[in-house]
């Protein structure tokens, strides 16, 4: 993790095998699919998040292999819910955007409140980041009307986010 405890594009990959293995147990090779698929049609390619293995997840503990299926032990559901609950730094890079979407793809994994507890600092995030837009609009709305009208659409995009999450998702 960064020094303020958001997740490493590593452990990106780590959530999406522990949220996978979650939902059912799966084959080595389709849990493998599964993963570089999402990151791809996420964020695009990259070997960086490709770079750490699946197999790790058994050496820790986190999963066991039966019948060449992988399952996720008790130790696995513990730190999925971990990865769960990390902070979301500003979802301005590949990488935040990348676990901002997984956080979003397994918060089911999680317990009503606990999920109710992430959507909240989800849209805090979210506020942080339309905060700092916002500045940035103040300060440029005279000079740049490309760049204005630009961060007018994003800041409407994060708007909408923001009352959504808020509220439930509804």
């Amino acid at each position: 993790m960064f020094k303020d405890q958001t997740l490493l594009p590593v452990e990106a990959v780590r959530l999406a095998a522990l949220g996978l293995l979650a939902e059912r147990p799966r084959k080595y090779a389709d849990l493998a699919t599964e993963i570089r698929s999402f990151i791809g049609l996420a964020v695009g390619p990259s070997l960086d998040l490709m770079g750490s293995s699946i197999e790790l997840l058994r050496y820790e503990g986190l999963a066991t292999a039966q019948d060449e299926m992988l399952s996720l032990t008790a130790s696995g559901q513990t730190a999925l819910a971990v990865l769960l609950k990390t902070p979301l730094r500003a979802p301005n890079t590949d990488a935040s955007r990348l676990v901002l979407l997984l956080k979003l793809r397994f918060l089911h994994c999680l317990d009503p409140r606990q999920q109710a507890e992430q959507r909240e600092r989800i849209a805090d995030s979210l506020a942080a980041e339309r905060d700092r837009l916002d500045e940035l609009r103040r300060l440029h709305a005279d000079t740049a009307p490309a760049l204005r009208d630009w961060l007018d659409r994003d800041l409407a995009d994060l708007n909408d986010r923001i009352e959504k999450f808020r509220h439930g998702g509804k």
